[in-house]
């Protein structure tokens, strides 16, 4: 396994395991340490398809990213992103603007030195579950009068019922101007998270080993 790069000069509690850099190891990156990897490699022993689904989410981001730079978006909010790696929003959308979204402290903080040099993309500590706060962010570089895409990629499972995920998804939904995006990749079916929106292709698809997915655009 290659040396964590220049992430590593951070403050980091290495000996418990990130989410984050759990899902990185799982996609083969190497913004990771032993204790994710020996959590991973345990939670694999339970669950032997989490890779596979990992992989398999990351690659509907990358098809769902590149369909909204098709039509023209050069906007994107990544959502609960975790770490900004192998084939990330901003690898497959030259010369648009990403704001990437995540409340961890050491993500953000790998995520901001990975990205040093990519004056189009930036990380913003924040709760994606309050869309009010997020939205009037200080740091938020989108300009949300014009066509923008919203990304939730398997991040609804973090979401519990006392925070109402179908209110919480509504409001960004609710706050996309003509011409914006929302993509959705979740447990369980999607299509009452897109009501209002034109589903793109023929409609949500089912991911490998399982899941929903769904790219949906307002008018």
């Amino acid at each position: 396994m290659p040396a964590v790069p220049v992430c590593a000069r951070y403050e980091v509690d290495v000996r418990r395991p990130s989410a984050a850099r759990i899902y990185d190891y799982y996609l083969g990156g190497v913004h990771n340490f032993a204790v994710d990897r020996a959590f991973a490699k345990q939670a694999v022993r339970i669950e032997p398809e989490l890779p596979l689904v990992s992989r398999a989410n990351r690659a509907f981001l990358r098809r769902a990213v590149r369909h909204c730079y098709d039509a023209g978006v050069r906007q994107f909010l990544d959502l609960g992103s975790g770490i900004p790696t192998c084939g990330s929003v901003h690898e497959n959308a030259p010369g648009a603007r990403v704001v990437y979204v995540d409340q961890d402290q050491t993500t953000v903080a790998f995520g901001r030195a990975i990205l040093r040099g990519e004056p189009d993309a930036r990380v913003v500590q924040a709760d994606f579950r309050c869309p009010g706060r997020l939205l009037n962010h200080p740091e938020m570089t989108l300009d949300l009068d014009q066509p923008f895409a919203v990304l939730m990629i398997d991040v609804l499972r973090y979401v519990d019922e006392a925070n109402c995920p179908a209110q919480l998804v509504a409001a960004y939904r609710e706050a996309l101007p003509p011409k914006g995006f929302l993509a959705i990749s979740h447990t369980g079916p999607v299509d009452s998270f897109v009501d209002g929106l034109e589903i793109a292709g023929d409609g949500p698809v089912r991911l490998l080993h399982g899941g929903y997915a769904v790219v949906a655009r307002r008018s």
